[in-house]
């Protein structure tokens, strides 16, 4: 007993337990500060994130708008009974990366949803869902009244072959769309019917969805104006994307891959939905309404359904071949980052005529095998990662060069699917 009271006595009274004695006043000051700045971080993000949400999650605006438009009889539409009367049409989880573009998750007739709409650059983003929509917006001024089903059919075929291209498939898309504007199913498209499809062609991704197949892209179940609600949102390839919008361009690459190999499918699963992205990609330049390039090529994108069959998650930066050069021809420029489109839709520049040129640097197969390459190399097996890797090497160098396209692009794709299809077929993943 009396060892340890002397033992103690050493401790407490012996100079290292003194000079510790006197630092804590000074380890608990840097404690107080680090924990001060803690709350001070997150309560900065916090507001930063709710401020943000509130610009860019404005369903009530949108929706007001719609219905508004619909009590006048100025537009019309599947979807517009169930969505401003009977209140039928459940939104739920803002998904929205841009104010402009409204994209929610939600809930119509038993089915989970994705519930997409189109704010105006002068609407007021302050505007509750309580007050008239500002009068002076002008909303669904096309067709006018007194335009015959004739005219409106001319207009139709106009607009595709300013956007598509002058392609000898497009009569049949404009009858697809005539058929699509007479949503009470009558056999006639009255004027609200003409204006809700005519305003449905200016969103980008509405003219793609009709434009694709079914098969890539999700299915469009209904609309109101130009509001439209399709499958619901497939899962997501991604993993960081679950993140806050200011968070994710601090995650590291390091991480990305381990999230990527911790939380996503199993090899079989991603070398599967991987076909499907290298079908899409194949789709996008033999398809029946013109080439399409992918101008933001990125995991964000890439989608899939319980099954693992692939799903493009996004098809707003999904631009028609006749757009891009469009926005190409004569543009002036400096460098070659002068003459991009979307994110990464990028030409070359003429430095000499100081115009970007038409054909783009990287085609759309040379970049998604660049994604392909951070999403199928980690954990493949040990036998097929080489020869993986060497064929993702060369589809990534491929240029976008017309005459360089056409020779090599189906070749590539070709080999890296039938590589892919001999590991997994014959098993239960195929």
């Amino acid at each position: 007993m009396r060892r340890l009271r002397r033992l103690a006595h050493l401790v407490l009274f012996c100079p290292f337990s003194k000079g510790l004695q006197g630092r804590l006043p000074g380890l608990r000051v840097k404690y107080v500060f680090l924990v001060w700045l803690g709350v001070f971080v997150g309560s900065w993000l916090v507001y930063v994130r709710y401020s943000s949400y509130a610009e860019l999650c404005r369903g009530h605006v949108c929706q007001a708008v719609i219905c508004d438009q619909y009590r006048k009889g100025i537009i019309s539409g599947s979807l517009c009974q169930d969505l401003c009367n009977l209140h039928k049409v459940e939104w739920r989880t803002c998904l929205s990366s841009v104010p402009g573009q409204q994209v929610y998750s939600g809930l119509w007739q038993g089915k989970e949803v994705t519930i997409k709409c189109g704010i105006e650059e002068g609407l007021d983003p302050k505007a509750r869902s309580d007050l008239a929509p500002r009068q002076e917006l002008v909303l669904f001024d096309k067709p006018t009244r007194g335009t015959s089903i004739k005219e409106f059919r001319e207009m139709t075929l106009s607009f595709l072959k300013a956007n598509l291209g002058d392609l000898p498939s497009l009569p049949a898309l404009v009858g697809q769309v005539l058929l699509m504007a007479d949503f009470n199913k009558d056999s006639r498209v009255s004027l609200a019917e003409a204006k809700s499809v005519w305003a449905l062609l200016q969103r980008n991704e509405f003219l793609l969805l009709l434009s694709l197949q079914e098969e890539h892209a999700s299915r469009l179940l209904g609309s109101c104006g130009d509001l439209y609600v399709t499958e619901g949102v497939p899962h997501g390839s991604w993993h960081g994307a679950a993140l806050p919008p200011l968070l994710r361009p601090l995650l590291p690459p390091a991480l990305h891959t381990a999230l990527q190999q911790w939380l996503g499918p199993a090899w079989p699963w991603r070398a599967k939905i991987a076909i499907g992205l290298l079908e899409f990609v194949e789709e996008l330049f033999h398809g029946a309404y013109g080439t399409f390039y992918m101008c933001e090529t990125t995991l964000a994108n890439v989608g899939y359904t319980a099954k693992y069959d692939f799903k493009m998650a996004d098809l707003q930066q999904v631009a028609p071949e006749a757009a891009v050069r469009r926005f190409l021809q004569g543009r002036h420029c400096e460098h070659s980052a002068d003459c991009t489109y979307g994110r990464d839709c990028r030409a070359p520049c003429d430095k000499l005529m100081r115009q970007c040129k038409g054909d783009l640097i990287q085609p759309n197969l040379a970049k998604v095998c660049e994604l392909l390459r951070d999403y199928l190399l980690p954990g493949a097996p040990i036998e097929l990662r080489e020869e993986l890797g060497r064929q993702l090497r060369t589809c990534t160098t491929l240029s976008g060069l017309a005459s360089q396209v056409e020779a090599h692009h189906a070749l590539v794709l070709s080999h890296l699917k039938t590589l892919l299809w001999k590991e997994i077929s014959n098993t239960k993943y195929s």
